[in-house]
């Protein structure tokens, strides 16, 4: 089993260290929320006064936190976590933010003969709290086989993207086909209710057909059609509408720096962006069917 430090406990870090207790690993934790240190103290985590106390001697450094910003400050400079570790540490970044910044954080890595992986995640709160996330790691190949050693405490599905920043790129376009997507089958679902049809029904027959896709089969958006999705808890996350704003921003950001236009997915940053701006951020992202219905 492995010494290691989690730095962020949000609503998917939290349940992503619990996991790594459950797996037999020797966890220590810190974030700025001393709730959410208790928690995981409760579980069995030692808590940490700070980052730097967190990654003393220890395998492995993973950090879940909110932006690049967060991940620079965290690792970057004389007072940063790489110029304090040593080379039997690998370093998993699973924060999603933009792959500039992972790249810089895993160049200065390199630099320093530290293992680094940018690691985003996919599958939300509810697979962070099962450990069957999707983990899309971006670094050099010979860190992959013990980055994925880790991972697989927390993830069902755990891929090489290639080299650092490869992992944010994966997620952005991940991200960005699952906003195209939802909005999509809600239009559907929509456009087929307002014609008479139940939705359910409509949702068996583009399950069986070629409209089949992952937001309708699992994640339908409709309330009361799948009793397990968010559509049918009052839209409670989940995934937040605030997070897919973000991350369209960043699929939109690595469109950029490749001179790629993407009307599809800026269209879906703006009807996300209107959905927030009427108040509804931290809904789920399933409820821009709100928004469509009007």
């Amino acid at each position: 089993m492995a010494n290691v430090a989690f730095i962020g406990l949000g609503n998917m870090g939290g349940p992503m260290a619990a996991n790594l207790l459950k797996a037999g690993h020797r966890v220590t934790v810190f974030d700025l929320s001393a709730d959410a240190c208790k928690v995981l103290a409760d579980a069995g985590a030692s808590v940490a006064g700070s980052a730097r106390e967190a990654a003393q001697g220890v395998d492995y450094v993973i950090s879940m936190l909110p932006a690049g910003k967060h991940v620079a400050g965290l690792y970057l400079g004389a007072e940063g976590l790489l110029a304090q570790l040593n080379a039997s540490t690998t370093v998993l970044d699973c924060s999603t933010i933009d792959a500039a910044t992972a790249r810089e954080v895993g160049e200065a890595a390199q630099a320093a003969g530290i293992g680094f992986m940018d690691s985003p995640v996919s599958g939300g709160v509810a697979a962070a709290a099962a450990g069957t996330l999707a983990f899309m790691c971006g670094g050099p190949e010979a860190v992959f086989p013990k980055a994925q050693a880790i991972l697989a405490d927390m993830g069902r599905n755990i891929f090489h993207a290639g080299p650092a920043g490869a992992g944010q790129v994966a997620k952005g376009c991940n991200n960005m086909l699952l906003a195209i997507h939802m909005i999509g089958t809600c239009e559907a679902l929509e456009m087929g209710a307002r014609n008479g049809l139940d939705p359910k029904v409509l949702s068996e027959i583009m399950l069986a057909s070629s409209g089949r896709n992952w937001s309708l089969e699992v994640y339908n958006p409709y309330p009361g059609v799948m009793e397990s999705a968010p559509a049918s808890k009052d839209y409670k996350p989940g995934f937040m509408v605030d997070l897919m704003v973000k991350d369209l921003g960043l699929a939109l950001d690595i469109a950029e720096q490749c001179e790629f236009e993407n009307p599809m997915g800026q269209l879906a940053r703006t009807l996300y962006s209107e959905h927030q701006q009427a108040g509804n951020g931290s809904l789920d992202f399933s409820s821009i069917l709100q928004k469509l219905k009007g």
